[in-house]
Formats: C-alpha cells, sequence, structure tokens
C-alpha cells in the first residue's frame, strides 16, 4: 500500500534554536511527546502564549515535527498561530521562546501579551 503524503503547509515553524530547546525539554521529562501550544487570556493585550509538557496528545491536536522536536497545538489555538515562527532567544539575563506571529495586531510594552487576530478576521480581544 502506497503511503499517502500530507502536502497541507505546517501551522508553525520552528528555528534551529527552538527546535533544539524542544529536544532538550523533551529529553529532561521521560516519558515525554512533545511541547503544547496554547493560548490564555491574560495580560494587558488580551492573550498569552502557554507551553506545557505532554505526555499523551489529545485527539484534536495539529502535530508539528521539526528536526526530531515534536509540537503539539491546541486546536483552539489554531487559527490564531497560524503561520508564526517559533524561535528561542538566549541573552544575558534570560532565555525564552520567541513567537513571530503574523496574526498579532499589538502588544503589552512588557511583551508577555498580545492581541491576535484569528485567520477569518475575528478579534480575540473581549470574546
Amino acid at each position: 500500500m502506497k503511503e499517502v503524503q500530507n502536502s497541507r503547509p505546517s501551522i508553525v515553524s520552528l528555528t534551529d534554536k527552538a527546535a533544539e530547546r524542544v529536544r532538550d525539554i523533551i529529553a529532561n521529562h521521560p516519558g515525554s511527546k512533545g511541547l503544547k501550544i496554547g493560548l490564555k487570556k491574560g495580560g494587558c493585550a488580551g492573550m498569552e502564549y502557554t507551553l506545557r509538557v505532554v505526555h499523551e496528545s489529545d485527539k484534536y491536536d495539529e502535530v508539528v515535527e521539526f528536526a526530531g522536536a515534536t509540537v503539539f497545538i491546541d486546536p483552539m489555538a489554531t487559527l490564531y498561530i497560524i503561520g508564526t515562527e517559533i524561535d528561542y532567544k538566549i541573552d544575558k539575563l534570560s532565555s525564552q521562546f520567541i513567537f513571530n506571529n503574523p496574526n498579532q495586531t499589538s502588544t503589552c510594552g512588557c511583551g508577555e501579551s498580545v492581541e491576535l487576530e484569528p485567520q477569518n478576521g475575528t478579534s480575540l480581544v473581549g470574546v
């Protein structure tokens, strides 16, 4: 039987640094399958990204694999993060994942929260 390849583009992409960090996190949590990305209400701009280690994916999660790193996308976040590039940055005082999201319309001054516009054009703020 011939295997069918999914030609649909990934919802998100990871830089090499982000993929390396995801692999490190998974390696430090035995039995984990990957990181799950989601969104929650919070901060002065309205929404915050969430990241957590998962041991099993949910039935409706989107799965993104890149260079040995597995990321699960919460289905409620999908429309808000389509096209996002995830990077990982280390500087003298901190290290963090960076979300370069084309659906982001604004951010708070501290950079902890964002306002996002889903692909269908409905704003998440005030929902």
